[in-house]
């Protein structure tokens, strides 16, 4: 039992812990619409696009978290806007624009000459998470979670039968919008928790996961929170005893949760 209530015992654990919960249940839960809308390509293009906010953001002494929500959102209009003309194609936009992102991103940290925070933000440190980065989280879940609700029906008819959608009067590219909005600042939140290069993960593995197990939007959701929550806080304490990056423990917990469920399902399968 000591092993589990020992690292609560420090404030910044106890932060690390929440933050790891809501961020989880943040991830899951857009995550669920971003695998059934095939989207995963678009986040893990905007999570390289946050590199040149933060930097910027960290060589003006500004916010990490604004800096980093600006890149995201000017990538996903920037996104969205480019896949509307016909000569370029959304795979071309997706491509194009987090990339030149990432570069300018690059680009500053070699004019600033300074590299000593640039691990922390490929990769995360979520021990390192404030009192002010924790309301900042609780935010934008609140945010997020809200419109989800407000527009599920509409999402999941988007994901499931976007010609029928289209045909009622849904306006697509309004709920598309929004996605790519809500998506880049799912990604703000999940840098702190596992960087920039492995936060699409985070958003993609614990919704595939569920995936496998059922067919239900709702239980979807349900059970790729329930995922996410568990890798997070093996994340955390794997980093805590073992003094590893939290970031890659989270996602390769995310991984190993994902690859017993699939062989319970494929060894079920050959037996039946």
């Amino acid at each position: 039992m000591n092993f589990i209530t020992e690292p609560f015992q420090y404030a910044f654990i106890q932060r690390a812990v929440l933050a790891a919960v809501i961020t989880g249940v943040l991830c899951a839960c857009l995550g669920t619409f971003v695998v059934l809308r095939r989207m995963s390509v678009v986040g893990h293009a905007l999570t390289h696009s946050a590199l040149p906010g933060m930097v910027a953001a960290y060589l003006l002494g500004g916010s990490i978290f604004i800096g980093a929500a600006a890149a995201t959102m000017i990538t996903a209009f920037g996104i969205g806007f480019l896949s509307k003309d016909d000569k370029v194609y959304e795979d071309t936009s997706v491509g194009m624009v987090p990339t030149v992102m990432f570069a300018l991103g690059v680009l500053l940290i070699s004019a600033g000459k300074s590299y000593r925070d640039l691990s922390a933000m490929l990769f995360g440190n979520i021990l390192g998470i404030t009192s002010g980065d924790l309301k900042l989280i609780a935010l934008i879940t609140g945010a997020t979670l809200l419109m989800l609700a407000f527009f599920y029906k509409e999402l999941k008819l988007l994901c499931i039968d976007p010609d029928y959608a289209k045909a009622i009067g849904i306006p697509l590219h309004m709920l598309r919008y929004g996605l790519l909005l809500f998506l880049a600042l799912t990604v703000v939140v999940g840098i702190q928790s596992v960087g920039t290069v492995l936060t699409n993960a985070l958003l993609v593995v614990p919704a595939a996961t569920a995936r496998l197990l059922t067919d239900r939007l709702g239980t979807v959701m349900l059970l790729a929170g329930v995922f996410a929550v568990l890798s997070v806080l093996a994340g955390v304490f794997v980093s805590y005893y073992f003094s590893l990056s939290s970031g890659a423990a989270i996602v390769l917990a995310c991984a190993l949760i994902f690859v017993c469920v699939w062989l319970a399902r494929a060894a079920k399968v050959k037996f039946y």
